[in-house]
């Protein structure tokens, strides 16, 4: 059986519940989360739906995390997403079945790998685009010329 099959959905409240009362104590990580959100249970309930459509594909949840993660970007390092990653292996091996933290943990680390490069690669996307567009421009401007 796969780790997901092994994840219920009574589960995930108490096991984000968790975590994040983890991520606001941690010294690191606390600042960041609790200067970010002003309403802490409406927020977890958000969290829980998120894992619960992400693990589950339950639909529940209704947000657009890049965007907000990136009106944070200031304060967010790539080692600050280890950190965050350290915190749910534990507490997923705290809570869950191993299957089931085996799953939520590879699901965390894609995640966070997507949510890294939304947030810290998006420049050499523009700058790769800016060296085709003007790779483009001399082209056009130097008719009958091959580039190689």
């Amino acid at each position: 059986m796969d780790g997901v099959s092994k994840i219920r959905e009574e589960e995930l409240t108490p096991l984000v519940e968790e975590f994040y009362a983890r991520v606001r104590a941690d010294p690191a990580l606390g600042p960041i989360f609790n200067d970010a959100i002003d309403d802490w249970p409406e927020h977890l309930g958000k969290l829980t739906a998120f894992w619960s459509s992400v693990m589950l594909t339950s639909g529940r949840y209704k947000g657009q995390p890049v965007p907000a993660h990136l009106k944070h970007k200031a304060r967010i390092t790539p080692a600050l997403f280890e950190r965050w990653l350290a915190l749910w292996v534990q507490t997923t091996n705290d809570r869950m079945t191993p299957e089931a933290a085996a799953a939520l943990q590879a699901k965390a680390r894609r995640i966070a790998e997507s949510l890294q490069l939304a947030m810290f690669f998006q420049l050499e996307e523009r700058s790769a685009a800016s060296v085709a567009n003007a790779e483009r421009k001399d082209a056009i401007e130097r008719p009958g010329q091959t580039h190689g």
